[in-house]
């Protein structure tokens, strides 16, 4: 992740984010308000990396699209925004991986890793790329690396392959607490997905699920079962009987044993190669059942904490 970015505001209106960042040392890098930048991947063992422009800052290096944040921007959006301008990355067309953030206590720098949600080809859009180019992960190490992204380069590569992904027993959820399941089960499992919904936007934090960096965007399965079938949320193309959901969150109408739905999900994750798996759930044999396919198991509060 760069130290500093380039060397003056670039083109174009100026947001007052577009400025120096002073150290109590004298130290100054680029962005009042932090800096961001994306590193995403294909899936298919490639990263997007941008050659930068001779006159910015460490120019003639490799590393990743990114800027400064504008005033009241968050990083994944100052990230998002930088690489559209500078590579074409569209902006619908990421999935969040997880934040890395260096805190220099004047100043931040967040990496947002993500992956391509469909492929796509960068488009050199200003003057700050000497070119742009899917390196394969292999070779990003032969490159003249850009000094801040090359000291953070093999910590976010050992992330790269990390899928974290959440499998929620509803039924156990929703009766852990006094919502009204017992009178209107489907009720209480829609206010389950659409909390887990909200919270899939924002992201857990790392510690959550026991891993590195700062924040991650698990994948999320919700398995209904009994009445809680009829919950009013949205199915994708296998109707009520499959998965479907909002981007993030797949949503599982169990036809039979909510359990053997649960332990079923869990395995598919594992075999995907997706981990941590974490299955939500205070039932102690399912406990058993999901552990012994190699998932972790946290007890409803953990969720209900932060929903």
């Amino acid at each position: 992740m760069p130290d500093v970015l380039p060397p003056g505001p670039p083109p174009g209106p100026r947001d007052p984010g577009d400025a120096w960042a002073y150290g109590p040392d004298g130290t100054k890098a680029w962005g009042l308000f932090g800096a961001s930048g994306l590193l995403v991947d294909d899936g298919h063992g490639r990263v997007l990396l941008q050659h930068r422009v001779e006159w910015s800052h460490h120019g003639g290096t490799w590393g990743i699209p990114g800027g400064a944040r504008h005033q009241h921007e968050d990083a994944v959006t100052g990230a998002l925004r930088e690489s559209a301008e500078e590579a074409g990355v569209p902006l619908d067309g990421i999935d969040l991986r997880h934040t890395a953030v260096l805190d220099l206590g004047f100043w931040t720098y967040t990496t947002v890793v993500g992956r391509a949600a469909r492929p796509f080809e960068p488009v050199i859009a200003d003057r700050e790329s000497l070119a742009l180019d899917w390196v394969p992960v292999e070779a990003v190490d032969d490159l003249p690396l850009h000094p801040g992204f090359g000291r953070s380069w093999p910590a976010l590569r050992a992330t790269l392959d990390t899928s974290p992904h959440v499998v929620v027993d509803a039924a156990n959820v929703v009766g852990s607490v006094p919502d009204g399941w017992w009178k209107d089960r489907s009720g209480a499992a829609t206010r389950l997905v659409d909390g887990i919904t909200a919270l899939a936007a924002v992201g857990l934090p790392a510690e959550a699920l026991g891993l590195d960096s700062a924040t991650w965007w698990p994948r999320w399965t919700v398995v209904l079962e009994g009445d809680a079938r009829g919950a009013d949320v949205a199915t994708g193309p296998g109707g009520g009987d499959g998965v479907g959901g909002t981007p993030g969150v797949a949503v599982v109408r169990a036809p039979g044993s909510g359990d053997d739905a649960i332990v079923a999900a869990a395995a598919d994750a594992v075999a995907a190669g997706d981990g941590p798996v974490v299955v939500v759930t205070a039932d102690r044999g399912l406990r058993d059942r999901v552990v012994a396919l190699g998932a972790s198991v946290q007890g409803p509060s953990w969720l209900r904490e932060r929903l």
